[in-house]
């Protein structure tokens, strides 16, 4: 499988993909061809060629895909079996929401904690998880190596918070605190931004058009 050289465009497909193929599989789909693939994306038959050849060849000429074949490969470019482990710095109200809401265990993480200072948090638990003080965060992390943080703490702490995550061994953050992180000192790890208002003004531009 090559993973050299691919770029952002063609990765930021991948997960499109994945909902595509699973949301087919489990509809009874066997098989399907790039040009019914690429109509149902919004994309063109050309684009999902060459983006999948960049992972080796999939399709079968006549044949098209195999839908579970291509998901589960699809899956293993993604990592979803590879047992990723992720905590959560914050747990207030969108740190709440996510331990609560969001299908980790689907995507192939398993959450293994939250982190927080809030005397009427720690201690307790959301959806099963364990909420921490954030004093003990170094500890855990060296009890339990983790492969992602969340971070969904205060804007003020949101530096000094991935710099203790990277100081851990701690190799992607997931960030939703709206604060640019200093990459280059977060060492050997991996940072995904999740801007709410970049995307809600992205909106606002395109209702906003002026009419040709």
């Amino acid at each position: 499988m090559r993973k050299e050289k691919i770029s952002s465009a063609v990765i930021r497909r991948l997960p499109r993909y994945y909902r595509h193929l699973d949301d087919l599989y489990r509809g009874g789909t066997v098989r399907i061809s790039s040009s019914a693939l690429a109509k149902s994306m919004g994309l063109t038959a050309s684009q999902i060629r060459q983006d999948l050849s960049c992972f080796g060849g999939f399709g079968q000429q006549g044949y098209g895909y195999n839908v579970e074949r291509l998901r589960a490969e699809v899956a293993e470019i993604l990592g979803m079996h590879r047992g990723h482990t992720v905590l959560i710095l914050g747990a207030g109200n969108l740190g709440r929401a996510l331990i609560e809401n969001f299908p980790f265990a689907i995507n192939g993480f398993r959450l293994v904690a939250a982190f927080d200072v809030s005397p009427a948090l720690v201690g307790t638990r959301l959806g099963g998880v364990p909420i921490c003080h954030m004093d003990t965060l170094e500890s855990f992390l060296r009890d339990n190596p983790t492969s992602v943080g969340v971070l969904t703490v205060p804007a003020r702490v949101a530096v000094e918070s991935a710099r203790r995550l990277a100081s851990c061994g701690v190799t992607g953050i997931w960030n939703f605190t709206n604060v640019e992180l200093p990459e280059r000192e977060l060492s050997g790890v991996r940072v995904e931004n999740v801007h709410f208002a970049d995307s809600l003004l992205t909106l606002s531009y395109m209702i906003s058009e002026e009419p040709v």
